[in-house]
């Protein structure tokens, strides 16, 4: 005899062949699915054999938990794909951005380069502008005064001054 029980209320099966052969039944069957109990068992057969409608079963409603759960694993699923996408194509925006400054700021060090070696054309007379009429004859012998020069490091005012009284002289 195997008896079942769960709190106050049992299942009993007796020795006989009509029992027995149930009991095989409910065994072999709880084999095929570990998810259930003998317990599930019988609330279903007592569902089918009460003709309960399906949309009141508590079955159905776990089972409609377990879809929507499958729905949103589902979707986490896909937004973590799309999460993933995202922030490959926006790293790959944000290298090509960096690569981008990375030359422009090579390009504008190349640029300072350049202007830091172009030659300054200073002029002895600082107050006359650089462009002046000078007679024919004049510009053979002050060639020697217009030629370009690096500006000296410090300057000072004093000698700038003295300098363009010598240059009258």
């Amino acid at each position: 005899m195997f008896q079942w029980s769960k709190k106050v209320k049992s299942v009993t099966f007796e020795p006989g062949v009509a029992d027995e052969s149930l009991l095989a039944l409910v065994d072999s069957h709880l084999e095929k699915q570990p998810d259930k109990n003998f317990s599930d068992l019988c609330k279903e057969a007592l569902w089918q054999s009460l003709c309960v409608p399906e949309s009141v079963k508590p079955g159905q409603i776990a089972t409609a938990k377990s879809g929507t759960e499958h729905k949103i694993a589902e979707l986490e699923s896909q937004l973590a794909s799309l999460e993933e996408r995202f922030f490959a194509k926006e790293a790959h925006r944000l290298e090509a951005m960096e690569r981008q400054i990375l030359q422009l700021s090579q390009q504008v060090a190349q640029l300072a380069i350049a202007v830091n070696q172009q030659p300054v054309i200073q002029y002895a007379n600082h107050s006359a502008p650089a462009v002046e009429a000078l007679p024919s004859s004049s510009i053979a012998n002050n060639n020697a005064t217009n030629t370009v020069n690096t500006p000296p490091a410090d300057v000072d005012p004093l000698i700038s001054r003295l300098s363009q009284f010598l240059e009258d002289f």
